[in-house]
């Protein structure tokens, strides 16, 4: 099996690459056959937006501190392991932000796609689905859109629900909502279209992320759309897939 190791910048990561390639050898990018990802969710994450367009398999291996996404390291029987592992297939969602100037950034996010007021005030956001006004205004600290995958992420530390894999729903959560005081968030299909719209937004900037790796400031709308065009492979151990570490989750 062609295998095209990758690591992160952290020491255990950096170790367990040096002796994973002397053992198995480091396959170049155009023959590999299967990416193993060598960090914590945070590099799994950077791995999978670098490695969409060749729409390779990726096998996590937990060098960091969670490894949600991860499976558990060992450096024997790894090509075992990668002929035993279950495949999970996630789509990404796709921000179109525009911020105070006009200027328009897209970008995709695996978990979620969150925005966030920048000062001291909060934001004050008006949040259409699907074209229609839903909410004329959500004060808060921010709102998130977030993926059955990334639903234990960001979203679960908001206090959003856990999804399971497989679901066609997204999670739309709000973070410290002041009014209404008690809107907790909403579930959505998965094929809803959902706007966010900043209301004074000189006064109450905002900031819009996707998958903390691309950020725009000064927003003015925000859309956000599943991508299912865009298909992430992932591989883990049988047994231990996403959809049992969701439920685990639940239950801890």
């Amino acid at each position: 099996m062609r295998i095209r190791f990758t690591a992160s910048k952290a020491e255990a990561a950096v170790k367990a690459f040096a002796a994973l390639t002397a053992r198995y050898g480091q396959a170049d990018a155009r023959s590999a056959e299967v990416i193993v990802a060598l960090g914590g969710d945070g590099f799994m994450l950077q791995t999978l937006h670098a490695a969409h367009g060749r729409r390779l398999p990726v096998y996590g291996m937990n060098c960091g501190t969670i490894g949600f996404l991860m499976n558990a390291y060992a450096e024997d029987g790894l090509i075992e392991r990668l002929r035993a592992a279950e495949e999970t297939v996630i789509n990404p969602l796709a921000m179109r932000a525009q911020n105070a100037k006009g200027r328009v950034t897209e970008a995709l996010a695996i978990n979620e796609v969150s925005l966030l007021r920048q000062g001291p005030q909060a934001a004050k956001l008006r949040v259409s689905i699907d074209g229609r006004v839903r909410m004329d205004e959500l004060v808060c600290d921010g709102a998130l859109v977030a993926t059955p995958a990334g639903s234990t992420a960001y979203n679960y530390s908001a206090h959003g629900p856990i999804l399971p894999i497989g679901s066609d729903v997204l999670a739309l959560t709000a973070m410290s909502a002041f009014r209404p005081r008690r809107w907790r968030g909403a579930l959505l299909p998965r094929t809803a279209l959902v706007r966010f719209d900043v209301i004074e937004a000189e006064k109450r900037p905002v900031m819009a992320d996707a998958d903390s790796r691309s950020s725009v400031r000064d927003v003015v709308s925000v859309e956000v759309r599943s991508e299912d065009s865009v298909r992430h492979r992932l591989l883990f151990d049988p047994g231990h897939g996403l959809e049992e570490r969701l439920i685990g989750e639940q239950f801890v």
